[in-house]
């Protein structure tokens, strides 16, 4: 398993772009992107559990049914949400690209991200779509990944090299998110491409079972987006034999499914809106699964902890704090709590209570970047983490005129 270049274009048979279309007033910024495949893929995807669905959701859960794609368009700019045409607009995005690739128009996937409730206009679409289909390229990771950013400030890309059944297989991805991100099944818009060949049944078993611990331990803000949705799709060009059932290749696309998911998590965090720290919470020594990950879940969504980080504050009390009112069934008296970031480790509470510790020790490891916060339960072996950022005056400016 190796970390390599790529992005969605890394495995075989993709490619992407793309272009300003007209639904962002400047043209500087992308607000139309597209990744196809070859060939008919095996698709799965999950999708946000708000009441609130943009309409491009329910397109895709239909188009998905069957478990198959061949390509994902995505807007920027506006989000196709409680728009009373929206579904059209979805269905229309769909139609036209299907005719411009000569593909069906049930093999594409349709996303939408950007402001709810704003009137969306099919016109600015329907003129960029020949453009990006032309622009597709084997390089056009980048591209792809500027069409479908918002507040982003950094790209989010990915890829991992892996063996099946002797066949050298690639799995890629792209993200945006950077507020509003909450997620109760996916997060914010994520594209994941792999030319491994894995039955559809299978793969949105892999999907399903690794959100579980990567993108809904996530959490940037504390609000559940409307377009939340992950999607990925393997077309098999690997040459690998397929995967049917649960076997050791199942378990080694897995392991290369997390990863990519993992580094998407990471880069997500970091780049909250506003944020300046990624926090990454580790529970360890937790009696079961459930409790580890409520526990380290409630740490990271915490406004008055994520406040203290950004003030490189050591109030371990919040912490605290936040596992006691987390639900989880744990013995508070047990346990240990130390901060730990790239100029070392300090422990600040254990067994529940204050421990002596260097103040100016503690300032300088959470002034760092990254930052970890180290709970030990002490009441198991089973561990779980979450990721976040810290809570900035500069998020209240960004969402204060989101809209306007």
């Amino acid at each position: 398993m190796k970390i390599i270049e790529g992005g969605v274009c890394a495995a075989k048979g993709y490619r992407a772009n793309g272009v300003h279309c007209g639904i962002r007033k400047s043209r500087d910024k992308k607000d139309l992107a597209l990744i196809v495949s070859e060939v008919r893929a095996s698709c799965a995807a999950v999708y946000t559990t708000n009441l609130v669905k943009g309409a491009p959701i329910l397109v895709d859960q239909k188009h998905l049914a069957d478990g198959k794609a061949q390509a994902i368009i995505c807007n920027s700019g506006n989000a196709n949400t409680c728009n009373a045409n929206g579904t059209e607009i979805a269905e229309e995005m769909s139609r036209l690209l299907a005719e411009e690739l000569h593909i069906s128009n049930d093999d594409v996937v349709v996303s939408s991200t950007g402001v709810i409730g704003q009137p969306l206009e099919i016109g600015p679409i329907a003129a960029g779509i020949p453009t990006l289909v032309a622009g597709l390229s084997e390089n056009g990771t980048e591209d792809a990944t500027e069409g479908i950013m918002t507040t982003d400030t950094v790209k989010k890309t990915v890829a991992v090299e892996f063996e099946l059944g002797g066949r050298t297989c690639r799995i890629g991805g792209i993200a945006k998110g950077s507020g509003m991100i909450h997620p109760n099944m996916a997060t914010m818009l994520v594209f994941i491409t792999s030319d491994a060949a894995i039955a559809p049944d299978m793969l949105q078993k892999a999907l399903s079972g690794d959100i579980q611990s990567t993108f809904n331990m996530l959490s940037i803000d504390g609000d559940t987006s409307t377009n939340d949705t992950v999607v990925v799709m393997a077309n098999g060009l690997a040459g690998n034999p397929e995967i049917t059932r649960d076997c050791e290749d199942f378990r080694i696309f897995m392991e290369a499914l997390n990863t990519v998911n993992v580094a998407l998590c990471r880069m997500i965090a970091g780049d909250g809106e506003g944020a300046t720290k990624l926090l990454e919470c580790k529970v360890s020594g937790g009696r079961d699964l459930a409790s580890a990950r409520i526990c380290a879940k409630s740490v990271i969504c915490s406004s008055l902890l994520k406040a203290a980080m950004f003030g490189a504050d050591a109030n371990w009390g919040r912490v605290m704090c936040a596992i006691g009112y987390s639900g989880a069934d744990v013995d508070i008296t047990k346990i240990d709590v130390a901060f730990r970031s790239c100029t070392g480790t300090i422990s600040v509470c254990e067994q529940g209570a204050g421990v002596e510790f260097s103040e100016d020790k503690a300032k300088e490891i959470l002034l760092q970047k990254e930052i970890e916060i180290l709970v030990d339960l002490h009441d198991g072996d089973v561990e779980a983490t979450a990721w976040g950022c810290d809570l900035t005056y500069d998020y209240v400016k960004i969402n204060g005129d989101y809209r306007t």
